[in-house]
């Protein structure tokens, strides 16, 4: 019996996995240029921090647009054309960046093709964010929620991982023209990969709520996530920049150490939000992060530095699929893809606004603030999930025919 159990189990975990992966490869193609742009824009080219910031963030604008398209599409036609979208505009993006490098020498020019690869890889993250994760649900059902996007987030994260450290590499000897280069290639691969998959969409014919409507339903949990996010998006724009200004090695260690320990967390503490409750396990969560950013705030070295980047990963891992899971079982099956899709826009709120946020931050106060101010709207965060864990309880009590 527990042979059988087991056996089904790794059985949905491997066909999880197997769309999950497509999460992978837009991932991979969106931290190649992570830790490599804000550098190139602020040092290369010379714009300020704020800049830097502005361009990074940019992407999400277009992310946070396209979320609700692509959430239609999943519900009316199926993942399948949503996530072949993402990778047909990631070559796109792969033959701009190229565009740039090659226009170096102009900073201007150079600047403005950037803000527009920008925009299309928002639009490519925006069809592929939530698509992969709808695709496996379909295939696995929504039992199996909470796994597949655990495993998408895995996915994600764990590219960002991959990614940023490859494109720093891939810069520093092939310049920018090569980064648009592997960005091409992955895309096209990804593209391929797409093609051969089995197109499938929700059959269950239940009410469909607008798009709007959806989000206003999982706007408490998104808040939050929004609010967490920051954490995260300050590590992933800024630490380079950060350790720079420290006069550290290895910045970009931070960001594998963050993947690194989020992959592990998911491993090992995925099924903690099916025991404890998605609430519960985020409030944790929300607290580990916090203080992940107080060490990073308070660090006098890079190991300081790699030590407070692992807490934020411990801490931001379970936050996405704890709050996610709250959050989907609010809507009907004919939303999922919308109510992932609009969870999903909370997040790119957050890491829009990060950019020029921090970077207003760090060329008003200083680099030294970047973290202290992370923490503390992480903390808020963890205030608002507190009152909303309070919330649920009051009314599953009042519920209560005892």
């Amino acid at each position: 019996m527990s042979d059988n159990l087991y056996t089904t189990s790794s059985s949905v975990k491997l066909q999880i996995s197997g769309y999950v992966f497509l999460t992978f490869i837009g991932y991979l193609i969106i931290g190649y240029s992570l830790a490599v742009l804000p550098v190139f824009i602020h040092h290369d080219l010379g714009y300020s921090a704020i800049v830097a910031g502005f361009v990074i963030s940019i992407q999400y604008l277009a992310t946070f647009l396209f979320r609700g398209v692509a959430g239609g599409i999943v519900d009316k036609k199926g993942p399948k054309p949503a996530v072949m979208l993402s990778m047909i505009s990631f070559i796109i993006s792969g033959i701009f960046m190229i565009t740039a490098g090659y226009f170096e020498a102009n900073h201007h020019l150079s600047l403005a093709i950037l803000i527009i690869t920008r925009l299309i890889t928002g639009v490519a993250e925006g069809m592929v964010g939530a698509s992969p994760v709808n695709w496996a649900m379909l295939q696995v059902g929504d039992q199996h929620t909470a796994t597949a996007i655990s495993y998408n987030g895995i996915a994600s994260y764990g590219a960002l991982a991959i990614g940023a450290p490859s494109g720093v590499y891939l810069a520093a000897h092939f310049g920018i023209e090569g980064l648009g280069v592997a960005i091409l290639i992955t895309a096209i691969g990804g593209l391929l990969l797409t093609r051969i998959k089995p197109a499938l969409k929700e059959t269950k014919q239940t009410e469909r709520h607008s798009f709007m409507k959806v989000f206003r339903i999982i706007s408490p949990f998104g808040t939050c996530l929004a609010l967490g996010g920051l954490g995260f998006g300050t590590i992933s724009t800024f630490i380079t920049l950060y350790y720079q200004f420290h006069k550290w090695d290895n910045g970009v260690l931070c960001l594998t150490i963050f993947g690194a320990v989020f992959i592990l967390c998911r491993v090992l503490f995925g099924n903690s939000i099916m025991r404890y409750g998605g609430m519960k396990v985020a409030i944790v969560s929300l607290l580990f992060e916090a203080a992940g950013l107080a060490v990073l705030a308070m660090a006098d070295s890079s190991l300081g530095g790699l030590v407070g980047a692992g807490l934020s990963g411990l801490g931001f891992s379970l936050v996405f699929p704890a709050l996610g899971v709250e959050a989907v079982n609010l809507v009907p099956a004919s939303n999922k893809g919308s109510a992932l899709a609009a969870y999903g826009v909370f997040i790119d709120i957050s890491l829009g606004i990060t950019g020029p946020l921090v970077g207003l931050i760090a060329d008003t106060l200083g680099m030294n603030y970047i973290f202290q101010f992370a923490a503390v709207v992480v903390t808020i965060g963890l205030i608002i999930a507190v009152i909303q864990q309070r919330r649920i309880a009051a009314l599953n009590t009042s519920r209560s025919p005892y």
